[in-house]
């Protein structure tokens, strides 16, 4: 990797549903946003070790012996091996009534003195912090309070405390000041969050295959819902790269219509209560509707409103991949294929529960795409040239289809089966390649591995003669040891590592045709890009190893999470027969 940067991979979470950190596998919090996931980082060593800001533990020779999740919560232990002995340290954020915001460390009794290190860099990065010490602790610009189990010194724009050989300790930061803080009212809000987190987790029950995975996956999806009001994150972090060295780098920390319907399908059918995802919709449902001639915007901050337009950053990136950008210039634009999602979301949402709500909503979005799929969009790779993507078509004609099926107006039915009808006949007639496959647009004779959806959404059969020709093409030119690349229009998508969830849609149309063991190879290629907490990021480099993009990616665990569930499904019904 080079530098002092972190591999993605060694890399962990923790959060409280409003926002997160990272980790990393040796006890280096590299990444966080205090108060919500997309406001500015107090820590960004993530994207710039010298000046981004980092909590550590300052230890020459040290390695992670384990790490593991306390009881499918949010909490988080790691244990360090040193030269004399072991140190178990709990990284967690308070979670429950009368909390405070922010995280806790807890250290286990040191094997030698030890010197933990807070390097406050506030608005990423951009100034030096105020440091200012109180009778029990430190104020931090004002709005931050770090207070610990020994005594705290400054120096050069840092606090540290020394851990004594033999002395357990403990540090807290928080967003308010507090008194009268211990060991004791630690423990407390240690086992009030762990009952928070096993409240959320009662909501789904998963038994079957994959088990452990799933289960890490649901963490995810739940790590990254705003609690206030159900939102879930793309990713928490801005500007991970999706190839070293690169430009390709974006701020995932908003809200996509489009990952609505595999969000809530991976909830939905891992046998969730419906809270979670019926929240999700309510989220969506809620957006700013000032969005020109949209019913809404592609996606939007964590309080429904658009993202702010991109700006650089001066840290110096990861692995020094530049521009460090936050905010997100696609958010004008028209991508038909994120609202047929809702649709397949609402579909799903009315079928389990038994439901229509925000039904005016969902019928303005069918009239809307019966209106405009005949439009170039961008894509669902938000590239920044509109085309006539296939895969857009598609799943609009899907939407259209399915939401018409539970719509009580038969005149308003019709009109969304007409539309959908016209789609089936432009695709026909201008969407395959020369050799029959599906093209990534209209006239290409390029595929993409989007079309592995095609069935899944029940727009073909597995076996039609048009995605018999489109996977002979995906693994003919995009597939590497089971795993599959997206193509790109405005960059050479060969450069950047394979699409997890991409990889993980093939392997549900293989599920589809019955390969249960081609699927399987699948899933297991893949699952050797999670780390060893079970979590992905956007991309996975088969040449090096390397995980690439944004970490971890709420798109990639909710794919898993529906190509595991199509297996499960698909296993159980073949016993039966």
């Amino acid at each position: 990797m080079g530098g002092s940067f972190p591999a993605i991979r060694d890399l962990a979470i923790i959060g409280n549903r409003r926002t997160a950190a990272l980790l990393t596998h040796t006890g280096e919090i590299v990444w966080y946003c205090p108060g919500r996931f997309d406001r500015p980082s107090l820590l960004a060593a993530l994207l710039d070790p010298s000046q981004g800001g980092s909590w550590k533990l300052n230890i020459p020779e040290v390695a992670c012996s384990g790490r593991r999740y306390l009881e499918d919560s949010g909490i988080l232990e790691t244990t360090l091996t040193l030269p004399a002995g072991e140190l178990q340290v709990t990284d967690w954020m308070p979670m429950g009534e009368n909390v405070p915001h922010g995280i806790c460390r807890q250290f286990s009794s040191a094997p030698t003195d030890i010197a933990v290190t807070l390097h406050p860099a506030p608005n990423y990065a951009e100034r030096r912090p105020t440091l200012k010490p109180q009778e029990h602790g430190i104020q931090i610009d004002g709005q931050h309070y770090l207070y610990a189990s020994h005594p705290l010194i400054i120096q050069d724009g840092r606090v540290s405390f020394l851990l004594p050989q033999g002395e357990t300790g403990w540090s807290v930061l928080v967003d308010a000041p507090l008194t009268g803080l211990d060991e004791y009212q630690l423990k407390l809000w240690l086992e009030e969050t762990l009952q928070c987190w096993q409240q959320i987790s009662a909501r789904i029950t998963y038994r079957g295959p994959y088990e452990e995975q799933v289960v890490a996956s649901i963490r995810v999806l739940r790590l990254l819902t705003f609690e206030d009001n159900g939102g879930i994150i793309a990713a928490p972090t801005t500007s991970l790269p999706e190839v070293i060295g690169g430009r390709r780098n974006y701020d995932y920390r908003y809200v996509w219509l489009r990952d609505a319907g595999m969000i809530v399908s991976a909830l939905t059918r891992a046998g969730s209560d419906g809270i979670e995802e019926r929240r999700f919709l309510d989220f969506i449902c809620g957006y700013d509707r000032d969005s020109g001639s949209q019913p809404l915007m592609p996606f939007s901050t964590l309080d429904g409103k658009p993202a702010p337009p991109e700006t650089t950053l001066s840290l110096s990136g990861y692995c020094h991949s530049r521009p460090v950008v936050i905010g997100n210039d696609a958010k004008d634009q028209l991508q038909l294929d994120a609202y047929g999602n809702v649709l397949l979301a609402a579909k799903l949402i009315y079928n389990r529960f038994d439901t229509r709500e925000h039904w005016s909503l969902i019928a303005e979005i069918a009239d809307f795409l019966a209106d405009h799929w005949h439009e170039p969009d961008y894509g669902i790779w938000e590239e920044r040239e509109e085309h006539q993507y296939t895969s857009s078509k598609v799943v609009v004609a899907c939407g259209l289809k399915f939401i018409a099926e539970v719509s009580q107006n038969e005149a308003q039915a019709e009109r969304w089966r007409t539309a959908e009808q016209a789609i089936r006949q432009f695709v026909a007639q201008h969407c395959l390649t020369s050799e029959g496959a599906y093209a990534v647009i209209a006239g290409s004779e390029a595929v993409d591995v989007t079309a592995a959806l095609f069935p899944v959404w029940a727009y073909t059969e597995p076996d039609s003669p048009e995605m018999l020709a489109t996977m002979r093409v995906l693994e003919r030119d995009y597939a590497t040891d089971h795993l599959y690349r997206r193509h790109l229009r405005n960059f050479d998508s060969q450069q950047e590592g394979a699409f997890l969830a991409g990889t993980f849609w093939v392997a549900q149309y293989w599920i589809m045709r019955q390969d249960y063991l081609r699927s399987q190879a699948i899933i297991d290629a893949a699952l050797k890009f999670a780390n060893d907490l079970g979590l992905f990021a956007e991309e996975a480099d088969p040449k090096t190893g390397q995980m690439l993009g944004n970490f971890p990616q709420t798109f990639v665990h909710a794919a898993f999470i529906g190509a595991v569930i199509d297996l499960k499904n698909a296993e159980s019904f073949a016993e039966m027969e």
